[in-house]
Formats: C-alpha cells, structure tokens, sequence
C-alpha cells in the first residue's frame, strides 16, 4: 500500500462570494497528497504502457500539493481519460466544493441541450393602438424583452478579443429609428418596458449585497442594455479646486448624481468610489482627480434595467423629433404570479440576436454572470412558459438526474455567484464528458477560455507546454477558484479535469497552483519525457486583460 499523507481539518467556516456569507460543513474535511489504487469495481485499472506518465505525475501532485501555502486550502480533483473515462487522479472527487463561476458550465451545457446552438433571441416595439395617416401613434409603445443578453455596441461574432462599433445603446437606437422610418412622428401614450418574460427576481439566493452595485453583479432582467451597467465619466474642472463634472453613457435622464469629486494639483493620483442605496436613484461620486488627466471611468450597475431602459428609449425618440405625450414605465411579472394572456400587439420594430452559439462564446470567455443568469430564464421560458428562476432550476435538475448527478450539484443561479452553490468534481468531469459526445460538442470546446491565449485565461500558462492545449472554464470567489475542462497532452491523449480549492487564506494566491497542476498533467500524462516550453509572445488586447467578473 502505497504511502498517504493525511491532513485532517476541524469544520470550518467557508467564507466566500464576493466577500461575505458563511456555509458550515458538518465533516471533516480529508485531503490526502496520493493517488489511492482502484478498488474493486472502481476506475479502470491503469494500463501498463501508460503507468510511467501516469506516476510521474503522481510524482508532480505530491510535489505541488504538499508545499506549506498549497496545504491551506482544501483541494477537489479529479482527473480522466477524455474517451474511456479512466480515473488518472482523484482527490476528494465526490465532496462538494463552491465552483465560483464552474457553475457557468452547467447552464452553458442545459442551454446548448435545451435550446440548440442556433437559437435567438427577439426583441420588439409593439403596440395595441394604431398609427393615423399624420404618423401619430394612438396609445403606448412597448419595448418587449425576451431575455437578450447582448443587446448593446458588441461585434459578433466573437473573435480574440472585445470589439465593439457605435454607443452602448446602439441597438435600442435601432429600433428607434426602425420606429421613425415608419414614420412615427407623435405617441399619445407612454414608453413601456415589458421585461414579463422573466419574472421580477433581479437578484438569485446567495449574492451579496456588496455585489449588486458592481458591474459583475447586476440585477437580472429579461431586458439586458449593454449588460445593465451604467459607464460614469469623470473628468476634472480648470484648475485645482474645482469639482469635477460627470457624465452618464448613455443619458437617459434617470440617475441623480451627488458630485463629491475634488480637482486636484497635477502630480497625484486620481481616487473615485462611487456608491448608491438600494433602490435608490442617487449615485454619489467622491474622490479627487488631477488636472489634465483624461476622463476617470467607471461602470455601477442599474438597479431598475426596464425602467431605465423606458427613460433611454424614451429619450432617443425624442431626440430624433419624435413627441411622447406620457411617461415612462415598466411592466413585471412577480414571482408566482399567473402570466395574463397573450395581449395582441402589432409589431412596429424588431431585432434579432446572435446565436446562441455566439453569444455563449462570449459568456464563457470573459465569464460573464448576467448573461449566465438570462441563458437559465431563458430555457424556464421556453420549457414552462414562465422564465422564473425556480423553473430554471427545476429543468436544469431533471436534465442533471438523467446524467445521473443530480444529487452531486446545488444551484441557486446560473452564474456561480450564489454562496450557496455545491458541486462535486465528479459532476463537473461527468458533465464535461457528456458535452464532449454531443454534436455541439466543438461549439462549446471553442467557447471555453485557452491557456495562455484568450479569455480569462490569457495570462495565465502563457509561457508553459500547457499553453494552447487547455481549453478550461475559469472560476473565482473570495477564498475560492477553480478551474474545469479539456486538455491536450503533450503525447496526445485528451484528459478531462476539473479542480476546485475552497477555503483559501486571504494572503494566499491558489490560481498559480491551480495552473502548475495543468501544466504538470500536459506535460506528463501520455508522454515520454519533459519538454522545454516554446516561447510564446505576451498578447496584448485592445480593451486590456481579461478579468473574472467575481
């Protein structure tokens, strides 16, 4: 028997999200720095030709994991032949870890099964009333969201990097002018946002209040502009002394800010916090910035996405000469509340969404969480009629039970930002197994992140073997990340993995762990000796690096 080394922890806190909420655990958790024998009716056993690069990187586990810092934090692996499903390594393969944004391969994975790779998203302006010869609209116009999570300046499809042509708003003007080239010229009625497709649950279990300011925590909406963050510009006065003047991109007249913001003297650095009360419409900006420096900018998320979406579309009618003689206004389904019937409305403007296929390679590469959160309402929608966050759950659990791991998983969103989610790494390399056998398989492979190459995972692996042979899903929390997915090795075999760290300290950095077992599995599972990594230039994006969102 082979000798292991046992570490036995007290239960413990499990302080996480993005900076608060505690999870107990009733049992001990055991982290054992060995690769045990299959047992009787267990993992294959591990075939003669590979047992050399398999022990070798046994060899490299024990090495990474039993330094001091790496000891800390308590480690789930598991580790497999992408084909046959042989266990290469595991390490508390079937205790439950927070996945952080892992989570997100889930929903990724019930989206492509449930909706197809093809599919779209529509959104409208329509209206009960009519529109007179003179071009005026008698009654409201509503703006109908369907869960679009892409409804602003991006470029599909998706390449490299971020690219985006015209305003943040540039979709919704497109409908406004769809509207004036019907020509539209007065609305007797108000400016509606109908966002009824999902219900009015803009913030899932487990998210923290510190969170739902941040753009990584915006609130979900079946209406999504420009991922409900709102961009503040800070630009400071003549001289020093002077306040600052902010600017909201784009206007919609919905927000008041508080300037608290100070010119400064040339020389010193530029400071801004910006803050905002729940459900209130004040955003305070404080902090000082230096004279002659460019525009500070900064992203909150909007608290009110349809409402403020009724003020935006509202005012860039206005814009273009057209009269709106009432107000602004949303419409919202609440939770458990019966979907009235179907109102008959005709539809006076339309726009259409990239694929699914395409806007998955998005989320997935910049980890992306309101997106994540739209993909899950989506399926409940078109799978129930109801696109609530209950009926999202509900399918992605019956779908879970037919790959037999619905008892190895706990979601409370869609995103991996709950602090109550669970998940063992065996569901992760079973699910992961599983989409590598369907026909969308390569769709979601070239949505994943690649080491040293694109996505949250540019730079990382960027100078090693493993670069370009890992295609893996990022994730990150307070004291929590992981990493799940495919790789390549040096010799060739396709290896599916999935490693999560839970209970990090706060002076620690496990990410670089994380990618030193990566590197280790690549260069030896499958090959016959180490290799001197080619050298690979450090690649520079346009809208900087790729961070997670939580």
């Amino acid at each position: 028997m082979p000798l292991c080394i046992i570490i036995g922890h007290e239960p413990m806190a499990s302080y996480n999200s993005k900076r608060t909420h505690f999870l107990y655990f009733p049992a001990v958790l055991l982290t054992v720095w060995c690769l045990l024998p299959p047992v009787a009716g267990g993992a294959p056993s591990i075939p003669a030709r590979a047992s050399a690069s398999v022990e070798r990187f046994r060899a490299s586990m024990r090495r990474i994991l039993s330094r001091s810092e790496a000891r800390l934090g308590d480690w789930g692996i598991l580790v497999v032949d992408e084909g046959t499903g042989q266990t290469l390594y595991e390490l508390n393969a079937s205790h439950y870890f927070t996945p952080a944004s892992n989570a997100k391969l889930f929903t990724a994975t019930l989206a492509l099964a449930e909706l197809g790779p093809d599919y779209r998203w529509r959104t409208t302006l329509e209206t009960t009333g009519h529109i007179d010869p003179a071009g005026t609209l008698d009654g409201n116009l509503v703006l109908v969201g369907r869960g679009d999570p892409n409804l602003s300046n991006r470029i599909f499809p998706y390449g490299d990097k971020v690219q985006v042509d015209g305003p943040p708003e540039k979709v919704i003007a497109d409908l406004a002018d769809q509207l004036v080239a019907r020509g539209v010229k007065r609305i007797t009625g108000g400016v509606v946002a109908d966002d009824s497709y999902f219900t009015y649950e803009r913030y899932p279990p487990g998210w923290n209040i510190d969170d739902l300011t941040a753009d990584y925590g915006a609130p979900v909406s079946a209406i999504v502009i420009d991922d409900n963050d709102l961009e503040i510009d800070v630009a400071p006065g003549a001289r020093a002394g002077d306040p600052a003047t902010i600017a909201a991109v784009p206007w919609a007249a919905f927000y008041h800010f508080v300037n608290h913001v100070t010119t400064v003297r040339r020389g010193l650095d530029a400071q801004l916090t910006l803050s905002r009360e729940p459900d209130s419409f004040d955003i305070t900006v404080t902090g000082q910035v230096p004279v002659g420096s460019p525009p500070q900018q900064s992203w909150i998320a909007i608290e009110q996405p349809a409402r403020y979406t009724a003020s935006l579309l509202k005012h860039l009618l206005v814009e273009r000469g057209v009269t709106v003689d009432g107000g602004t206004w949303a419409e919202h389904l609440l939770p458990n509340q019966t979907p009235p019937p179907p109102q008959e409305r005709e539809v006076l403007a339309e726009h259409q969404s990239p694929t699914l296929a395409e806007a998955l390679r998005y989320l997935l590469k910049v980890s992306q969480n309101l997106h994540a959160e739209c993909l899950l309402r989506t399926v409940a929608h078109e799978r129930t009629g109801v696109g609530s966050l209950e009926n999202g759950l509900a399918v992605e659990r019956e779908f879970l039970a037919r790959l037999g791991i619905a008892d190895d998983v706990m979601f409370f969103d869609g995103s991996g930002l709950s602090r109550y989610d669970l998940v063992t790494p065996r569901a992760l390399v079973t699910l992961l197994r599983y989409d590598a056998r369907q026909s969308w398989a390569q769709v979601l492979r070239d949505s994943l992140p690649v080491a040293g190459i694109d996505g949250t995972l540019e730079n990382r692996m960027s100078h090693t073997l493993a670069a370009g042979h890992v295609f893996a899903k990022t994730g990150s929390l307070v004291h929590d990340n992981s990493l799940s997915g495919y790789a390549t090795t040096l010799g060739g075999r396709r290896i599916v993995f999935s490693i999560l760290v839970n209970n990090t300290p706060p002076h620690a950095k496990f990410d670089p762990y994380i990618d030193q077992i990566v590197e280790a599995m690549v260069e030896d599972l499958g090959a016959s000796a180490r290799r001197e990594p080619e050298r690979r230039p450090h690649r520079q994006e346009r809208h900087g690096p790729y961070a997670e969102r939580h």
